[in-house]
């Protein structure tokens, strides 16, 4: 069996990992749902909310204050915005929705796991302290709170 280390994240990004902890919940309240075959239109409303009141946000951030560390046409820059892109189309459609939703739990967790382990590495080895300190002020410091009216994955 294949030991992993630990990622050892710089305090100053530790806020945006904690929202990336959301999203892979996120995905696992899809895959539950669809498991216990909760209706579609039920896990797309909690998607909806979880997309509007947190996701967005986040990638914006990471967009205007992370990703900019580094080169525009650096191939990591690149990959996540691409996905950035894709997923913000995927939360936004409205057709289709089992293909949709399954689409999103696999791409947004594999887009997290990218930037968890390959992006924000680079990004801590090229950041200023400057670049740091910025990145661990513009994050909010409020708690997540969930919507516990959609509590279907239970």
């Amino acid at each position: 069996m294949k030991s992993t280390t630990p990622i050892k994240r710089a305090p100053e990004l530790k806020a945006f990992s904690h929202d990336h902890h959301h999203g892979l919940l996120l995905c696992w309240k899809i895959k539950t749902g669809m498991a216990k075959n909760i209706e579609l239109k039920r896990i797309k409303e909690y998607v909806n909310w979880f997309y509007q009141n947190h996701l967005q946000t986040h990638f914006e951030l990471e967009e205007k204050y992370i990703f900019t560390i580094l080169e525009a046409d650096n191939e990591h820059i690149q990959q996540a915005l691409k996905e950035h892109r894709r997923l913000n189309d995927l939360f936004e459609a409205t057709s289709d929705l089992e293909t949709n939703l399954k689409c999103i739990e696999k791409e947004l967790e594999a887009h997290i796991r990218f930037e968890e382990r390959i992006l924000f590495a680079e990004i801590q080895k090229s950041a200023t302290k400057a670049q740091m300190e910025t990145i661990e002020e513009i994050h909010s410091k409020e708690a997540f709170i969930e919507n516990e009216d959609a509590n279907f994955w239970t």
